[in-house]
């Protein structure tokens, strides 16, 4: 297939897309956001609830099954309506749940007086962090697909970790509005973050109001895909199953493993980082305390990031963990800019498994409790993860043409991974530590890494740039 002119942002006809890229890129940014408020959750809830590590990882499974119950209708409707509709639905959703959380502080603030018990309170957000997820599934099974019709098909995943950078933009900064909100304390040093948990989404819900009132005004195209492995066609013998090609199925396990993978090391992050990271050196608090200065926000911000132990011991709080968290998505954001260029040269699936097997190592390592190496292996695990989901997404989906937006619903679905194998890892910390918990995901990688190295011997097709299919395959 030549390329006749077409670039990144143009297609065969000649449209050039790059505003509707941009508007579709601001989507990412939002789910982002969302997710990375999510990832510092969990110690807020087995604070302040009581909870056990496995107990808290509810949280990713209320989350990750608004993605698995809603992922089959938002395809369904993605195909009525087209991406427009969808993602206008799927901004209303959002918005329902982000307003939830005010209806959820108030139950919240009855278990002071023995109205309702803990347990009730941590399902009342469970159910709002459910409703936003349900929105954020309309949005992702419809944008990232779309994202890789929007120019030449050469850089499908190119375009797609392009967008998937703006989600990286979104985790930097949610886990710093989470730390504000979540980790907050009064004068007097006692935590406020069950009364103030429900700002942050309210802001949310109304960001994405105005989002779909600009969608609902703006030009979205509706692209036809082409049919590479010709699934409409009518000839006797052809298949019209998207589940009959192992290209697509083996994406379905990749993300599911992927997701469940990232999720429970952005969920854990904040504990291994308060419970098994070696000793802070009194110097970098002493610096920590010079460079605040002596008021405004950068005070605030700097101020609190460690505490001490009861053994004595100087280590991060938890304000100072979750904020650290934004500086593993830094390392995220990076690998999803240098991992967009590289997919403009070498073939996706390469990328694809050497990045998982970098993983497997670098959680092994954690594993193995080796001091501050295994620290800095956490965040290299980040910028390896960085193009892994919409690499095994554009992967997944190459050459079905319109079927496309019905698999992209299933490998969405996908994520319910995240849902699940958290709290394996959080039962393995709980028996032994936060260090041991990696071996899950580290499990999840080497399936990654299997599937991006036999991607050509499961899609026939010599690389994802590449169009050498077999018929009727």
């Amino acid at each position: 297939m030549a390329s006749n002119g077409r670039g990144l942002f143009v297609t065969a006809d000649g449209r050039n897309l790059v505003f509707t890229f941009i508007l579709v890129s601001s989507l990412f940014l939002l789910w982002g956001f969302c997710n990375g408020m999510i990832d510092v959750m969990d110690k807020h809830f087995q604070e302040e609830l009581g909870l056990t590590k496995a107990q808290s990882a509810w949280v990713q499974f209320a989350h990750y099954l608004g993605y698995f119950l809603m992922s089959i209708p938002a395809g369904w409707l993605a195909s009525k309506l087209g991406y427009k509709g969808g993602i206008v639905v799927g901004l209303l959703i959002v918005a329902l749940g982000g307003f939830w959380f005010i209806p959820a502080t108030e139950i919240n603030a009855m278990v002071r007086d023995g109205r309702v018990t803990p347990n009730t309170a941590f399902v009342a957000f469970l159910i709002g962090v459910c409703a936003i997820a349900t929105g954020l599934t309309f949005l992702e099974t419809i944008a990232n697909p779309y994202t890789t019709v929007l120019g030449d098909q050469r850089f499908a995943a190119t375009r797609i970790n392009l967008a998937q950078s703006c989600n990286g933009i979104g985790w930097i900064l949610g886990p710093i509005v989470g730390s504000m909100y979540f980790y907050s304390k009064d004068a007097a040093g006692r935590s406020t973050g069950s009364e103030t948990l429900y700002i942050p989404y309210v802001g949310v819900a109304v960001v994405v109001i105005v989002l779909a009132i600009v969608f609902y005004f703006s030009n979205i195209p509706d692209i036809k895909t082409e049919d590479d492995y010709h699934l409409d066609d009518s000839a006797p013998g052809v298949s019209h199953s998207i589940w009959s090609h192992p290209h697509f199925v083996l994406a379905v396990a990749a993300q599911f493993f992927y997701v469940a993978a990232q999720a429970g090391i952005f969920s854990f992050f904040i504990n291994y980082m308060t419970a098994d990271v070696p000793p802070i050196p009194a110097s970098w608090d002493a610096a920590m305390t010079r460079a605040a200065g002596s008021a405004g926000p950068l005070r605030d911000w700097l101020l609190g990031w460690f505490e001490t132990s009861k053994d004595g011991v100087l280590m991060f709080s938890n304000k100072g963990a979750s904020n650290l968290a934004s500086l593993g998505f830094v390392c995220f954001l990076i690998g999803r800019f240098s991992g967009a260029a590289l997919l403009k040269v070498f073939s996706a699936h390469k990328i694809l498994g050497l990045y998982g097997a970098a993983n497997v190592v670098a959680t092994l390592l954690v594993f193995f409790k080796l001091g501050w190496l295994s620290v800095l292996c956490v965040f290299l695990s980040y910028f390896f993860m960085s193009i892994m989901f919409p690499t095994i997404f554009a992967l997944g989906i190459f050459g079905l043409g319109a079927r496309a937006k019905k698999a992209s619903a299933f490998i969405v679905m996908a994520i319910m991974g995240g849902a699940v194998l958290p709290k394996l890892m959080g039962w393995v910390a709980d028996q032994w530590d936060m260090s041991r918990g990696f071996i899950v995901p580290m499990v999840c990688f080497a399936f990654v890494a299997f599937y991006g190295f036999n991607w050509p011997r499961f899609s026939k097709a010599e690389s994802l740039n590449g169009v050498s299919v077999t018929r009727g395959h």
